[in-house]
């Protein structure tokens, strides 16, 4: 099961100490093969619509920053309740904050 996970705005600028822990982390979840992307987004981004045939493109910010998200994991895990027990692993080393869990539906990848 793959799982999006993300983080919203507000949080404090990690220092070298956090980016050491969150490396570890993050290696730890490619050895095992549970990470499959993560990733910063640019908080103002761009927001497309569609409607009647047209295509409309408006430059963001959109809310406030600390609603943004602003970063992302995909993981493949064998339930929700993995993917939770992941966030939690996050959460204990970023500190505050908030962001989501969305299970992903679709094709495995492009290759599979």
């Amino acid at each position: 099961m793959r799982f999006l996970m993300t983080t919203k705005g507000g949080m404090a600028p990690p220092d070298e100490a956090l980016m050491a822990e969150m490396g570890k982390f993050m290696e730890e979840m490619t050895k095992a093969g549970v990470l499959l992307a993560a990733g910063g987004l640019d908080p103002a981004g761009s927001r497309i619509t569609s409607s009647g045939g047209q295509v409309t493109v408006t430059d963001g910010p959109f809310a406030e920053a600390k609603e943004a998200i602003v970063s992302f994991a995909l993981i493949d895990v064998r339930s929700k309740e993995e993917a939770i027990e992941m966030s939690r692993r996050f959460w204990k080393i970023v500190g505050d904050g908030e962001g989501d869990i969305r299970q992903v539906f679709g094709p495995e990848s492009a290759t599979d």
